[in-house]
């Protein structure tokens, strides 16, 4: 990373890694603790900045087991804990937090969809499910992670901020939605209620202390409602957004169901990745990404205009590529579309700085290094840092990565 002139990384704690049981009362597992401390020093050691994240979908199996966790209220308490011990081990080291990665992820995909930890959906999917109702959970589950956020934002602001002088926020993930035909009303509102079901779910509330109109009148009463002080406490409760952006989408109306509701179909939106015919741009090794760079200048634009300019960090932006063990090393490690990429999406992004006054102050390809990429397992490649997976993890940098090091320091 110090090489690459990296100046932050940003990474995850593992709720279950230093808390085995979910609970401080279960015990603290020290080697965790540790090991987080070693990686914080270590960076700090060569002038890297850690950016932390408290959760990206681990929630730990005791407390699963116990209650159900996120589906109850009960892991708020559990959650504030859980922060509140990792603010008093690392906060006077770490400046940056987010409390949590794309809850709209982990509730769509874990709560109706069924495709995710803890694959639950409704019967009538017949997705082999281990129980669930797609209607109402996803709105549940979000709802508690939005109260948990609220409550580790609270306890740091009162207890850690002003001594260790750190920002903390959250990080959302929403593709840019257009009209299908831009001259059809129908799809103009069929892109705008795409947003507020992906990206409005968290903003309104973190903004405005409810949820989206479009929304509400949508769902109904399968749709939480936030009790006074709840949405006090959420309105308000970020120093920053953290966007994840990878794609846009082509947006349309759908007609209603005459079928069971779920979250999949309550936006009464269809998207596709092509107009008449021809695609939204070129299409990465994932099925859901397609290059579309103008789309996060408009992203910015519009989280600018419409939620009061918040202070912005791009947490996540980049592409991927199948896992091609035919190629050489050599071969593997020409990665020009990545280039391409994140050449584009930095263009507009300063486009969206300089001529809109976007308020962004920093950017975060994904990633650093090759991952496993949930269910695709190690079929993908995301990484600017190539790793050899038969040959002891051994690390090659791509050309995107020796690019980007000549970008960071010019």
């Amino acid at each position: 990373m110090k090489d690459m002139n990296l100046d932050s990384y940003r990474f995850s704690i593992s709720w279950p890694r230093i808390l085995p049981k979910g609970k401080i009362s279960g015990g603290i597992n020290g080697e965790g603790i540790k090991y987080y401390h070693n990686l914080i020093d270590e960076l700090l050691a060569n002038g890297i900045k850690p950016f932390v994240t408290l959760f990206h979908w681990d929630v730990p199996q005791a407390l699963e087991d116990e209650y159900g966790g996120f589906l109850s209220s009960r892991i708020v308490n559990d959650f504030e804990d859980y922060a509140n011990l990792c603010f008093k081990e690392y906060g006077k080291k770490v400046k940056l937090w987010t409390t949590l990665n794309e809850p709209h992820i982990f509730s769509t995909t874990g709560y109706a969809s069924g495709t995710s930890a803890p694959g639950r959906c409704s019967d009538w999917l017949k997705q082999n499910c281990t129980g669930g109702d797609s209607s109402t959970e996803p709105y549940l589950v979000s709802h508690n992670l939005l109260l948990a956020h609220a409550a580790a934002i609270h306890i740091y602001r009162t207890k850690y901020q002003a001594s260790d002088n750190g920002k903390i926020g959250i990080t959302l993930n929403t593709n840019w939605f257009i009209a299908l035909s831009e001259n059809s009303t129908h799809d103009i509102k069929a892109a705008r209620r795409s947003l507020d079901f992906q990206f409005g779910w968290y903003m309104e509330p973190l903004t405005k202390g409810d949820y989206p109109k479009n929304m509400r009148a949508l769902v109904g009463r399968r749709l939480p409602r936030f009790t006074s002080e709840q949405a006090r406490l959420v309105n308000g409760s970020f120093d920053f957004i953290g966007l994840n952006y990878y794609s846009s989408s082509y947006a349309f109306p759908a007609p209603p169901t005459n079928g069971e509701p779920s979250y999949q179909t309550d936006s009464l939106t269809n998207s596709s990745f092509e107009r008449n015919g021809r695609p939204l741009g070129l299409r990465a090794a994932s099925f859901w990404l397609y290059f579309y760079p103008k789309g996060l200048r408009d992203l910015l634009i519009y989280t600018k205009n419409k939620y009061n300019n918040p202070l912005i960090y791009i947490t996540e932006n980049g592409m991927s590529e199948f896992n091609d063990p035919t190629l050489s090393l050599d071969e593997a490690l020409v990665d020009t579309y990545r280039i391409d990429y994140h050449y584009r999406h930095l263009f507009y992004l300063r486009y969206a700085i300089e001529e809109h006054g976007v308020n962004v102050r920093g950017y975060y390809p994904w990633s650093f290094s090759d991952n496993l990429e949930w269910s695709s397992g190690f079929t993908l490649r995301f990484g600017l840092v190539f790793v050899d997976f038969k040959n002891d993890l051994k690390r090659h940098q791509k050309v995107s990565a020796k690019w980007y090091k000549n970008f960071l320091k010019k």
